[in-house]
């Protein structure tokens, strides 16, 4: 990280106030992990001992081998202040499956292109597979899910390039 102060200023009282720009800068390949991950909520995270625990998904049961039913986490608020409910949770879908390639670590995190969800209320939700997928729980764990806002205003690029595909 670099930070330049160009100057400071003497606020009322006699205290100095910095005035300028701080650069962050962030090389690293895996930026866009750090960012979302600090940004964004995520259906599941893996815990300190690497075992998977719910975050927005707080519990999840299958009514069948194709049908996922999930509770969304109520109290959940987002940085703009917006409460995260099974709508953003459609959402987050919804536009990471328009994607030809949702995951940039890899395909193995993308869920069959012909699943759906369901809303049932505020905070749960029906996951239509066409076929079983055993392994949804962890790759929920590549998918992330902003705002209302985040979508209509910046949207991984969609505002300045049309799509989010690629270049986050």
């Amino acid at each position: 990280m670099t930070g330049q102060v160009t100057s400071e200023v003497a606020a009322e009282g006699g205290s100095r106030m910095p005035v300028g720009t701080v650069n962050v800068v962030d090389p690293h390949p895996l930026n866009w992990l750090y960012i979302t991950w600090n940004t964004m909520e995520e259906p599941v995270r893996t815990d300190e001992r690497g075992h998977m625990v719910g975050a927005v998904l707080e519990d999840s049961r299958w009514t069948d081998e194709k049908t996922l039913e999930v509770d969304v986490r109520r109290g959940i608020r987002f940085q703009d202040g917006e409460k995260c409910t099974a709508h953003n949770f459609k959402r987050a879908f919804d536009e990471m499956q328009r994607w030809k390639a949702p995951h940039p670590p890899g395909t193995n995190l993308n869920i069959h292109q012909e699943t759906t969800i369901e809303i049932v209320d505020d905070y749960k939700l029906l996951i239509h597979f066409p076929q079983p997928d055993g392994l949804v729980l962890g790759k929920m764990r590549g998918m992330h899910i902003p705002s209302t806002r985040f979508w209509d205003e910046i949207g991984f690029g969609y505002k300045k390039q049309g799509s989010g595909e690629g270049h986050w």
